[in-house]
Order: C-alpha cells, then sequence, then structure tokens
C-alpha cells in the first residue's frame, strides 16, 4: 500500500477527519496486488472489444419488446455459458411495446426543404397522408410552459433549447425536458404536433431520438407538469389514476443543423409552416427480459454484487456507445474476476438488463423480482455512459464503505481515475430502482464529452469506440469489483441495515 503524505491528504479536501477514516481502513498487500494485477491485464485484454463487436454486427439495432431484443437476450445467455458464467438465466417480464414506424418531415413554407427527423419513443402517428400546421417557435422549454391553455390551438409547437456539452454530461437533464414531457405541456394548449430541436451536441444531420415521459399521478402531485397540464389530464384522461398516460400528437425531433434553420427562418420574422408525416405508435404488449450471469462468492454467496448495462438499444443506430459498451466492459470485467485462482468472497451478479431506454423497465422488474433479498445486495453499479475513458470514481456507501473507497480510489489512480463525490456516486440508470431502496451505490465515471454526439442516433455504430478506452474501462472496473467483492468492509449505513434484518 502506498503511503500518502497529510499535505497531498489536505489538498483532497478531506480534512483531519477524512484523513484519519482513510488511515482506519487498510487494503491487505496481497488483495491490492491482485487488484493491480486484474486492472493490468485488463488493459491487454480485447474481451470487451469482442463481445461488442459480436453484439453489435449478429444482432444490430435492439428495440426493447422487439424481435431483436428477443435475440440479444439469446446471445447474452450463450456468450455468458460460453465465458464460464453460473446461474446464467434469463427473467422475463411484459411491458408496452411501442414501433417507429415511416416517418418523413418537411418545411413547407415559407422556403419549402426537408428535414432531418426522427420520431420520439412513445409519439402518436398522424392521420394518414400526414398533418401540415403553422409553427409557434418557443427558444426554451420554460417558455413553452408559460403559454396558456388553448394558445397553440390547431399549430405545431416548436422547442428549440440547445444542450450544452458537458465532459460530465449535466447539460442532458435541462436539455431533456422538452423530450420528457413536451408533448404533454403542448398537447394541453391546443397542439396538434410537437418537433424538438435533438437533445443532443453534434452539428450533423442526425436527428437524435428518445423516450418519452409518461407521467403519473404522483409525478403531477410532485409538480412535474405546469398546472394547465395537471388540469388537462384530468379532463382527457379519465383512467389516469390507473393508467399513465399517453401521447395523442406526433413528437419528432429534428437534427441540430435543420433546428438552426428553423431558428433562423424564425429570426427573419416569417411564418413556417410544417408537414409531418409519422405512422409510428403503440402496440400490442409484448415480452422484454433481463439476462443474468454469476460468480458465486467462496464464503458469502448471498451477498451480492450487481454490475450489468442494458442490453436494448434504440432503433437507428446498432447500440454500440448506448448501451453495448457497458454490456461489453461489465461482462468483460467479471470474467477477468473468474479467472482468478478462486473466486471473490462475495458474489457476482451480472445483470444485462432489457428495455432501459424506454423507461427503465428492466431495472424496476429486478428491484420488485428481488425486494424480499434487496438487504443482501451489498453494492451496485451500470455502466452506461459510453465507452470513453474512466475519469472519476464516485460511490455512496456507509462511512466505512468510504474509507475503503477512498483506498480503492488510490489503487485506480494509476490508471487515469481521481477520487470523485462520496455522497452521491449514483449507480446508473437502471440501478435506480434499487438504490431507493437502500441499495449502496458506486460510479465509475467516464468522459462523455462526445457522448452526446452519437446518443441515441444512427451515427452510434461500432467504429465510434476506441478500443483502448473501452480497456481501460475492463481495467478499472475490473479492480473495483473485484475489490469491493474480496475485502471486509459493509456499505450499507446502520439504518439500511435495520430496514432490511
Amino acid at each position: 500500500m502506498r503511503l500518502v503524505t497529510m499535505a497531498a491528504i489536505a489538498a483532497t479536501g478531506l480534512g483531519a477527519a477524512g484523513a484519519a477514516a482513510q488511515e482506519d481502513f487498510v487494503i491487505p498487500d496481497t488483495v491490492a496486488a491482485t487488484a493491480t494485477q486484474l486492472a493490468d491485464t485488463g488493459l491487454e485484454s480485447d474481451l470487451a472489444w469482442n463481445i461488442l463487436e459480436s453484439l453489435t454486427t449478429e444482432i444490430g439495432p435492439r428495440l426493447g419488446g422487439s424481435e431483436a431484443e428477443a435475440r440479444a437476450r439469446d446471445w447474452g445467455v450463450q456468450m455468458m455459458n460460453e465465458l464460464g458464467f453460473e446461474n446464467v438465466r434469463i427473467e422475463t417480464f411484459e411491458m408496452p411495446y411501442w414501433t417507429r414506424g415511416e416517418m418523413a418531415a418537411s418545411i413547407t413554407s415559407p422556403f419549402p426543404q426537408n428535414v432531418a427527423a426522427t420520431a420520439l419513443g412513445g409519439s402518436a402517428s398522424t392521420p394518414q397522408g400526414g398533418l401540415t400546421g403553422e409553427i409557434v417557435f418557443f427558444e426554451s422549454f420554460d417558455a413553452l410552459l408559460e403559454a396558456p391553455a388553448g394558445s397553440l390551438d390547431g399549430r405545431i409547437a416548436y422547442v428549440n433549447d440547445r444542450m450544452v456539452r458537458a465532459m460530465n454530461g449535466s447539460g442532458y437533464g435541462p436539455a431533456n425536458r422538452k423530450r420528457g414531457l413536451g408533448w404533454l405541456e403542448a398537447q394541453a394548449r391546443g397542439a396538434v404536433g410537437l418537433v424538438i430541436r435533438s437533445v443532443g451536441t453534434d452539428s450533423h444531420r442526425m436527428p437524435h431520438t428518445g423516450n418519452m415521459s409518461r407521467p403519473t399521478p404522483r409525478s403531477v402531485e410532485q409538480g412535474a407538469v405546469s398546472d394547465v397540464a395537471a388540469a388537462y389530464l384530468q379532463e382527457a384522461y379519465p383512467d389516469f389514476a390507473n393508467e399513465p398516460a399517453q401521447s395523442q400528437i406526433p413528437a419528432i425531433a429534428v437534427s441540430a443543423p435543420d433546428a438552426d434553420q428553423i431558428e433562423r427562418i424564425h429570426a427573419m420574422g416569417e411564418t413556417i409552416q410544417m408537414h409531418i408525416h409519422t405512422t409510428g405508435g403503440w402496440q400490442e404488449d409484448t415480452v422484454s427480459g433481463n439476462v443474468i450471469g454469476e460468480i458465486p462468492g467462496r464464503e458469502l454467496p448471498d451477498e451480492i454484487i450487481v454490475i450489468g448495462g442494458h442490453l436494448d438499444s434504440w432503433d437507428e443506430g446498432t447500440g454500440a456507445v448506448d448501451d453495448g459498451a457497458g454490456v461489453a466492459i461489465t461482462v468483460a470485467a467479471a470474467r477477468l474476476i473468474a479467472d482468478l485462482p478462486r473466486n471473490p468472497r462475495r458474489t457476482i451478479r451480472v445483470v444485462l438488463f432489457g428495455s432501459e431506454e424506454v423507461g427503465l423497465l428492466g431495472g424496476f422488474d429486478y428491484a420488485s423480482r428481488y425486494a424480499d433479498s434487496l438487504g443482501d445486495h451489498v453494492l451496485a453499479s451500470e455502466s452506461d455512459f459510453g465507452a470513453g475513458r474512466v475519469w472519476r470514481f464516485s460511490s455512496s456507501v456507509s462511512d466505512e464503505g468510504t474509507a475503503a473507497m477512498d483506498q480503492v480510489g488510490r489503487i485506480l489512480a494509476p490508471y487515469g481515475v481521481v477520487r470523485g463525490d462520496t455522497s452521491g456516486g449514483g449507480g446508473g440508470p437502471d440501478i435506480i430502482p434499487m438504490a431507493m431502496q437502500g441499495v449502496p451505490t458506486f460510479r465509475l465515471e467516464q468522459d462523455g464529452t462526445d457522448y452526446f454526439d452519437l446518443h441515441h442516433t444512427p451515427d452510434d455504430t461500432l467504429d465510434k469506440v476506441d478500443p483502448a478506452a473501452l480497456a481501460q474501462n475492463v481495467a478499472v472496473w475490473a479492480a473495483t469489483v473485484y475489490l469491493a467483492a474480496e475485502l471486509e468492509v459493509d456499505f450499507r449505513t446502520p439504518d439500511e441495515q435495520d430496514g432490511h434484518d
């Protein structure tokens, strides 16, 4: 174990209390050496690349609930069995199923031209032959919220809202509001359609799709929608208390260059007419599922570390970055750990979550299915932010666990990883339902500077992945997960332990 000076500790902002906590926890030399060996092996491994190449080539796009996603589950089972995982299985669940159908959009006046556009997940279809309407331009989602009821009758709402590029993806949440609930706010004000600037940071004619939110009575009570939308929901959706509302209007995203074009025409003071034609919509309920494989713990097999990625993708690219990479990284890291002379103390469970893109359905099913044993889930994390290098390590665990994670961070430091937040590490989208039930989490945060150039577009393909960056992910995941499974530390707070006795 490397010695660290008090000056270096002070520079991290830990202070005397944090320094004492770090000194109280020591990773045994043999365990630390094994973690470093795993990381070094991961840097030279091409297993993740081979897994990702296989998934994106042999399966391709994998929309949640589709036949392709079902083939991906079979692929996942075969892959995990061939790699020697134990207790490999599929756990299925029913889900609502939306399909894209055909899509076309154009500006018909004042300067006729086609635009590159894609339907948003959950969009309704247009009338046969499409619809044409006047654009009402809103510079931001907040501006749409200020519009009164009835102000968009018979017209198409357009929401601009540019996304800010950031290494940690922090620009996504603000920009994504228009995609999540723009349809409801527009529909509640009488709009016959919604058009948004793609939620992305690129400047290519590659529109970004993504799922729209379906509000529930609880979300309305929590203020997730405007007063106009809340009143509309009560009137237009009489069964809203039992069935989440869904869009009755077409909702599409246009690429950034086409959004720029609309913005320029609007700035000229011209009235813009658009034509939209889309045939997508909700189909009969179908089946999705999670694929699970395990490395049983040698001493504490009932204590579980959950890692994984989501197996589904949007249907327009091959889902290499979102989230084939996460699948490949976590499977490959676990496989490296399984190659050790003996398994770690705790069980490592790799979950390839189904239908994440359309509502975290696999994550919610997992948390519900294992509700009675979540108290035995000692830590969880998902890789779902592309294939960029891991640069920061965050966690949300007990004080004892934080002291251990601080030491884990020191082992990761030579691989380009800094210690991050110790009170809000998250764990990834599919981990949220578990985290809500008290499961501690960690996050190996990737460089997402370019992630939203590709996210949810046809450009999400294998050639965008850097094999060296992928291998660095495997290296730090293998070391981190091994240490979490091997160290004698309780990551839960006392309150969480008491709540799951």
